[in-house]
């Protein structure tokens, strides 16, 4: 039985490599773009700014050389929050009721 014991040892050992590997490739960001935040949590890009729009995600707005529309960036705190306890209220109006 010692050959089967080191060869699990050998494969878990191995598993144990490939995940460490895997996690190293996943590192937390600082900040994510509204894309980054849409594919994390499976909806479109588009509901994503209007959620940083309506501050149900706090997000900032990146500068850029586009005029004066920045991009929204959410920081990495926000994005876990979003995860383990959902959107906060809207703080602002989402526009005229018709």
């Amino acid at each position: 039985m010692r050959p089967a014991t080191d060869e699990l040892v050998a494969r878990l050992e191995r598993i144990e490599s490939l995940l460490t590997a895997l996690v190293g490739q996943r590192a937390a960001k600082e900040w994510y773009t509204t894309a980054e935040v849409a594919a994390a949590v499976g909806r479109a890009e588009f509901t994503v700014r209007e959620w940083c729009r309506l501050g149900r995600v706090l997000a900032r707005k990146k500068p850029s050389g586009r005029g004066p529309a920045g991009e929204w960036l959410v920081g990495h705190e926000e994005l876990t929050r979003v995860w383990n306890e959902g959107l906060r209220p809207s703080t602002r109006a989402a526009g005229p009721e018709e």
